[in-house]
Order: C-alpha cells, then sequence, then structure tokens
C-alpha cells in the first residue's frame, strides 16, 4: 500500500466516520480517535507516521484561522480578564504541576518532563471549537472556553520551545531567556497577523470575482503562519490574530454571494482537515506503544495520573476565578455549574501532538535524544483520553449544570431578529413609494414578500412561547412541499431543453437558499 494510497483510505474512513457521528449525535472528535485506535490496532496496518511539519503547515493554519474568525470582538472585550487568566496563569500551572508529577512517576528527566507539561499545558482549539459547536452554550462562557483555547498557545509554545532547548543544550531553564523568547514570538505573531489582515482587507475591498475572494481567504491563514515563522515569532498567535481581525469585518469586505461561497469551500475543508486529523492521533498511538518497547508497561498508569494532574489544575485554578467573576458581577450565591463546564471543556488535541512530533530526534552532540518516545506516548494518550472521556461527556455536564440555552430561547430570539428585519425593510419600502421610485406593481411584490416574512415571524415566536402551537411548523412543512414541486418543474424544463443550465442552476440555488433560511 502506497503513502498516497493509504491517505485516500483514511480521508474515506475518516469522512464517513465523521458523518456518521453527525447523524447520530456523538462528538465526531472523540469517536474518530475511537476509530483511528482502532485501525491502529489491525494487526496488518502499516506504522503510521505524520511530520510536524505537515500538521504545523498544512493541517494547522485553516483550523485556527476557522476557529478565530468565529470570535466576536465585542464578546471577547467583555471576558479578556478572565481568558487573559486562564491563558497565562493557567498555561505556566498546568506545566509546573505536570513537570512535577511526571518526574516523580516516570522514567523522564526533570527538563523532559518539563517538555511534557509544556506539551499538554494548553487546550486545543481545534478539538475546543469541534465539540463546543454543538452545545448551546450561553454567549460569555461559549467564548471565554474558546478564547482561551485561542490565546493560551503563545505561552505553551513559549515554555515548549524553551524546555525542547534546555533538553537539547543539556542546561539550565533560564526565566529571562523564556520571557525574551514569549516577548519574541507572541508580539511578533500579533503584529504578522495585524498586517497580514490589514493587507488582506485592502485587497479583499477591492475584488469582487467569486473565485479569487475564495483563494485569498483559503491563502490568509498560511501566508499569516508562513511570514511568522520566517521571522521567528510565533506562526500560531499570527493566524489567530489575522482571523480575529478579519472575521470582525466578512460583513464590510464582501457581498452576500461571496459569502456563500466563501463559507461553503472553508466549511468542506474544515470537515475534511478535522475528520483526517482527530482519526490520526488515534491511529498513531498503536504504533508509538509498539515503538516504546518493553520498558514502557507502566505508560497507561502515567498517562492517567498525568491526565488527572491537568483536570485537578484545572478544576482548582478555575472554581476560584469563577467565583470572583460571579461576585464582581453581583451575581448571588456562588454557583458551581459554571466552573463544572469551564473546566470539563479544557481537552487537548492537534496542537499538542503537533508539537509533541516536532521535539528533535538527537540532541547537540549528535547522541539520540533520551525518552522522546515516552514523552510521544504520553502526550498522544493524554490526548486521547481527554478527546473521548470529556468529548462523549461534556454534553452531559451542561445538560446537568443547567446553563444551556433552551431551543426555544434561541428560536425566539432568532424570530425576533427576523421580524425587526422585515419590518425595517417594509418601512424603507414605504418611504421609497412615496418617493415614487419604483413601478406600484414591484412595490406591491415587495410587500407581500415582508409581509410574508413578518407572518412567518410571528408564528415562529409563538411557536418558541407555545411549542405545542403547530403554525410554525405546518408553515415550514408546506412551504418545502411547495419547494420540491418547484424543483421538479424546474428540472422538467431544463429536461425539454427550455431553459440553460446556468439559469437552471441559478434558480435551484435561490430555491434552496430558501429552503434553509425555513430552519428546523
Amino acid at each position: 500500500m502506497t503513502v498516497l494510497t493509504a491517505v485516500l483510505l483514511l480521508v474515506a474512513v475518516a469522512t464517513a466516520v465523521a458523518t456518521g457521528a453527525r447523524h447520530w449525535r456523538i462528538p465526531a472528535p472523540s469517536l474518530l480517535v475511537i476509530a483511528g485506535v482502532g485501525v491502529g490496532l489491525l494487526p496488518w496496518v502499516m506504522a503510521f507516521r505524520v511530520s510536524p511539519q505537515v500538521i504545523n503547515l498544512v493541517v494547522l493554519p485553516p483550523l485556527l484561522y476557522a476557529s478565530a474568525e468565529e470570535i466576536s470582538w465585542r464578546e471577547l472585550r467583555r471576558v479578556w480578564r478572565p481568558v487573559t487568566v486562564l491563558a497565562f496563569g493557567l498555561v505556566l500551572a498546568s506545566a509546573a504541576a505536570v513537570g512535577a508529577v511526571a518526574a516523580a512517576l516516570t522514567p523522564l528527566s526533570g527538563t523532559m518532563a518539563l517538555v511534557l507539561g509544556a506539551v499538554l499545558a494548553s487546550t486545543d482549539p481545534v478539538a475546543v471549537t469541534a465539540l463546543g459547536r454543538r452545545l448551546a452554550l450561553p454567549p460569555r462562557i461559549q467564548m471565554m472556553v474558546q478564547a482561551e483555547s485561542l490565546f493560551n498557545d503563545a505561552t505553551s509554545l513559549v515554555l515548549f520551545k524553551v524546555a525542547v532547548g534546555t533538553a537539547v543544550a543539556g542546561g539550565a531553564l533560564s526565566g529571562g531567556t523564556a520571557a525574551g523568547e514569549f516577548v519574541a514570538l507572541g508580539g511578533g505573531g500579533a503584529l504578522v497577523g495585524a498586517a497580514v489582515a490589514g493587507a488582506v482587507a485592502l485587497i479583499r475591498r477591492r475584488t469582487e470575482d467569486p473565485v479569487l475572494e475564495t483563494v485569498i481567504a483559503l491563502v490568509t491563514p498560511y501566508a499569516a503562519y508562513v511570514l511568522a515563522e520566517d521571522v521567528h515569532a510565533s506562526g500560531v498567535t499570527a493566524v489567530v490574530v489575522a482571523g480575529v481581525v478579519l472575521g470582525g469585518q466578512t460583513q464590510r469586505l464582501t457581498n452576500a454571494p461571496i459569502r456563500l461561497q466563501v463559507h461553503a469551500v472553508y466549511g468542506t475543508v474544515v470537515f475534511l482537515l478535522e475528520s483526517v486529523v482527530f482519526a490520526l492521533i488515534g491511529l498513531e498511538l498503536p504504533s508509538l506503544i509498539r515503538d516504546l518497547g518493553a520498558e514502557g508497561h507502566t505508560w497507561p498508569l502515567q498517562a492517567l495520573a498525568v491526565a488527572g494532574t491537568l483536570l485537578t489544575v484545572r478544576m482548582l485554578w478555575v472554581s476560584p476565578l469563577s467565583a470572583a467573576m460571579q461576585r464582581r458581577h453581583g451575581i448571588g450565591p456562588i454557583s458551581w455549574r459554571v466552573p463544572s463546564v469551564l473546566s470539563w471543556a479544557g481537552t487537548r488535541g492537534v496542537l499538542p501532538l503537533a508539537a509533541a512530533l516536532s521535539i528533535p530526534l538527537t540532541a547537540h552532540d549528535g547522541t539520540p535524544l533520551p525518552q522522546r518516545e515516552l514523552v510521544l506516548v504520553l502526550t498522544t494518550a493524554v490526548v486521547v483520553f481527554t478527546l473521548v472521556l470529556q468529548g462523549f461527556t461534556l454534553a452531559p455536564v451542561v445538560r446537568r449544570s443547567g446553563i444551556a440555552l433552551e431551543p426555544t430561547s434561541t428560536a425566539r430570539q432568532e424570530a425576533n431578529a427576523r421580524d425587526s428585519l422585515a419590518r425595517a425593510g417594509l418601512t424603507q419600502l414605504e418611504q421609497l413609494a412615496d418617493l415614487e421610485a419604483a413601478p406600484e406593481v414591484v412595490v406591491d411584490q415587495l410587500r407581500r414578500g415582508l409581509q410574508a416574512r413578518i407572518d412567518h415571524a410571528r408564528s415562529e415566536m409563538d411557536e418558541a412561547a407555545d411549542p405545542a402551537d403547530s403554525t410554525a411548523t405546518a408553515y415550514r412543512s408546506m412551504r418545502r412541499a411547495l419547494i420540491e414541486a418547484e424543483s421538479a418543474e424546474l428540472q422538467r424544463l431544463y429536461d425539454e431543453h427550455r431553459i440553460s443550465d446556468t439559469t437552471r442552476r441559478r434558480i435551484q440555488r435561490a430555491l434552496d437558499q430558501e429552503d434553509v433560511g425555513l430552519g428546523e
């Protein structure tokens, strides 16, 4: 089996598993990891190794960029204090605790134990975003979890690079060196990301071609990452900053058709990359264990101890922080619900694995770097453990906490927004009609359409208030039946050569957009 064949099979298997996960409402990352471990245990499957350069350069930039684009500046400003505490303080505390436990319970030396702690110190934005999409968390909590996972990488990567450099050189850790590297990596990456975002914004304002817009959107994260790494800054930070800056300007940079196309293309790319990368995490674990040899029989207990340390430190850090926030905002009795969700959402994923794979093979003197295989095994095992355990149980924890938004609340908010938009359009239409800016037949047609939207929004609000009321459901069902009939008629006209393929596609796209707009 060639490498290309193996990659294609992996893509097919990962896509099928991820599709099944969506159908069964199971967290896709968790199921993909289990599937990868299962495939990796088969005796005829070759040992799978993925270069860290492939993960760092090909996989991570678009996944990080897609997660960063979902960050709202307004929401981020509301939570920047706790996010800063978690992104810096919790990362340092986690790295120190894991390093101490690993040095005490494993054969790892002090420097290699610190390398392991730095690798596992930060939560993973790709895993957190993939798991969080399924949960109706309140906006503030969702933003805290997602922003923390994006911004804590600079801290952990600085620790990792310093620790690896110390392990390779065989020297002692220097606090001054660590501080200098942090400023160079994090600050430099932020500057590069902001510069790339500014340049891309200027280009996109002058571009109206959907193909070019899609290419620019796909190239942007890679440009930010490569440029930052070339100047010895943090590529991860550059991608995150570029994504956050450009994500808040999307409405001003492009029109509706381009946004729809870019969103569809990016959704496909992210789906494929997420599916493959989480399957790879599970696939690599069996081969790494085989490489560990007979001396690594105790690695499962060691991995459990490390994972337990990470979870314990996170709980001890998040609980007082949450209590302080609740007191600051004048909330009544201190609640356990928010810290439990924040603590349990700290999964590890792609970034720790990529960092561990990038550990050098040899020291400065040319000898093999000792205990590298054990760091890889423990890292991968902890990633698999957190993705499976926390991934499968995060939704029940959120439900038990009672902080998830009710579907009726979300539906009511969306219906209110649709009603307000339709009324604003109707008001503008009446003003244009008074100016006689359009024929009366056109105004009347638009008025009927807007009034239909208002009536539809009202029925959705009524159904949200009283789920027993099936008016909105009946409307959606009947409208979809009509759309299906219109689609069949459109296909008949095309089959009879009465319309061109271009006309058929344009009209079908409009029908599809209306169908999606009807909601569930």
